[in-house]
């Protein structure tokens, strides 16, 4: 069973072959995506939103984005294990931004990390890649400009705003990114920055033109019970599954029919 590389994906896309990514926070999670065959576990600073309980991405420090990528990488025999970079963790200095992509790799185990942003975010890039720090980049509805984008919106509508994209897609592949997460942005503009680029492009809602797609795993099996985003597809309800085993197990302890006979142990052998 070979690991997945930045050279698996950069085959991939010259095959044709769609990969796929989901994103991971621990270990079991990532023990059954890495069982599917997922090609790549982001541990996304979505982390904030879906299992730390923060209001957005923002609140996401470096130890807690550090201590579950070590877990998930724990359970990926397969996969790549892709670190999210949070928020003010690579956009203070270049030598905080190499300093702390490299963490990933040295105390959590991962295999490259993801920034956001474009060419303001190339000299970064550029001296990760030097030092060895493999860079996933990410385009379109950044959450960690959230605030300065006025909310979760479509992004490169107008002329100018796909003129802004294409370019810094361009950027970003000369600073010397693998791959490139377009999210939420027209889907013709998706394939238009795609077939422009020799790296990999992953979709999270920028439609079915790039190479690979991407989603949050608890949105994708409907843990959370949550409203999806429009581009996300549910393929399980977990939640009122598991809503309904634990309302099971109430009844039946409080009815005393659980535990029974099979789940005693019995007096000792003599």
């Amino acid at each position: 069973m070979s690991r997945v590389t930045t050279a698996t994906l950069q085959e991939m896309k010259e095959k044709k072959v769609k990969s796929t990514m989901l994103t991971a926070y621990d270990y079991p999670t990532a023990c059954l995506l890495d069982e599917a065959g997922i090609d790549i576990l982001l541990v996304g600073d979505s982390l904030g939103n879906v299992v730390l309980g923060y209001e957005n991405t923002l609140p996401v420090t470096m130890e807690e984005s550090l201590h579950h990528t070590a877990a998930v990488a724990r359970g990926a025999k397969r996969a790549m294990v892709v670190g999210d970079m949070p928020f003010l963790s690579y956009q203070t200095t270049v030598a905080d931004a190499v300093w702390n992509a490299g963490r990933y790799l040295k105390e959590a185990g991962a295999h490259a990390v993801k920034l956001e942003g474009g060419r303001e975010r190339a000299e970064a890039v550029r001296a990760m890649v030097e030092t060895g720090i493999p860079v996933m980049g990410h385009l379109g509805l950044t959450p960690q400009s959230v605030h300065q984008f006025g909310g979760y919106r479509v992004q490169g509508k107008s002329d100018e705003g796909a003129r802004r994209l294409l370019e810094d897609a361009q950027a970003l592949q000369e600073a010397g990114i693998f791959s490139l997460v377009l999210e939420c942005i027209p889907a013709d503009l998706a394939g238009e920055i795609t077939r422009g680029l020799s790296i990999p492009t992953l979709s999270c809602g920028a439609g079915p033109r790039c190479d690979g797609q991407v989603m949050v795993f608890h949105d994708m099996v409907g843990i959370t019970g949550r409203k999806a985003p429009k581009f996300v597809k549910q393929y399980a309800n977990l939640h009122d599954v598991i809503r309904e085993a634990l309302a099971s197990f109430k009844k039946e302890v409080e009815d005393g029919s659980f535990p029974g006979p099979e789940h005693c142990y019995g007096a000792p052998e003599k």
